[in-house]
């Protein structure tokens, strides 16, 4: 079995618990190439972390999604040092023993592994890769006076249009994250459910949900520019007018270790 490590960035707390769990666990232990160099070994670079087995993420929600667009089908648990924690449901002084037990039921064929959405953004020529958390088109500007022109339809038939800063396609994942903050609602992570909010709309667009099966296709017009941002870091610039499709991806997130708790979580959002 060959297990993957990727802490956080500059933090010696995630490079010393990554150390302790290399030392710890009886397998194949790879670290990510900025990890590994903190504490004196070599590493592979994150991307190629699913040529793993199992990945574990130190660190918070950020570190998390970084993992996982490396993982991309490889199990991954995470080890929380951030605040919220929903995906990161290990808690560093339990992390080595935890790393453990799923090394150990993975080798007898015994580990449980959950499986979440993804979304994907496409557009003429182009395709960004899955996002774990949301898919946003906006204007290159948010505020007064700025945003764009959009018609929102759920495979193919319309569902609302108008001026606004932005619509947003999240999964359950992450209806606790940008979608909350844009008023869209909560999702429990069973529902198999794709969440579209409208952001800052000045006409009628309230927050929808549909099932995964549904493709969201947005019209973008009436701006010079738009971009197209997958959980925050994958982006995309467009020029209206242009039509972006978002539906699930075809490689799901997995999650292997403890089970997530989701209202845990939630109570660390006040």
């Amino acid at each position: 079995m060959r297990v993957g490590i990727v802490a956080q960035k500059d933090n010696a707390r995630a490079a010393d618990l990554a150390s302790d769990i290399h030392d710890a666990v009886s397998a194949e232990v790879v670290l990510d190439s900025a990890t590994a160099a903190a504490i004196g070994l070599d590493g592979i670079p994150v991307d190629e972390m699913d040529t793993c087995d199992l990945v574990v993420s130190i660190g918070g929600d950020g570190t998390f999604l970084f993992a996982a667009r490396g993982a991309r089908d490889t199990p991954i648990m995470g080890v929380n040092l951030g605040e919220v924690g929903f995906l990161n449901a290990t808690s560093p002084g339990e992390s080595v023993e935890t790393v453990r037990g799923v090394v150990a039921a993975y080798e007898d064929g015994s580990m449980d592994v959950l499986t979440m959405p993804r979304v994907q953004a496409t557009g003429e020529g182009w395709t960004l890769p899955p996002s774990l958390n949301e898919v946003v088109v906006m204007g290159g500007q948010r505020g007064h006076g700025n945003g764009v022109d959009l018609e929102v339809r759920v495979d193919g038939a319309r569902y609302a249009d108008g001026r606004a800063d932005g619509v947003l396609v999240s999964t359950p994942t992450g209806s606790t994250a940008y979608n909350l903050s844009e008023g869209g609602p909560l999702v429990h992570p069973s529902a198999d459910a794709l969440v579209v909010t409208g952001m800052c709309a000045a006409g009628r667009m309230p927050p929808l949900v549909v099932d995964t099966e549904r493709a969201v296709t947005v019209g973008v017009g009436g701006a010079s520019e738009a971009v197209v941002v997958g959980d925050g870091r994958l982006t995309r610039e467009i020029e209206p007018p242009a039509e972006v499709t978002i539906r699930r991806a075809d490689t799901p997130l997995r999650i292997a270790g403890p089970d997530l708790d989701f209202f845990a979580a939630l109570g660390k959002l006040d």
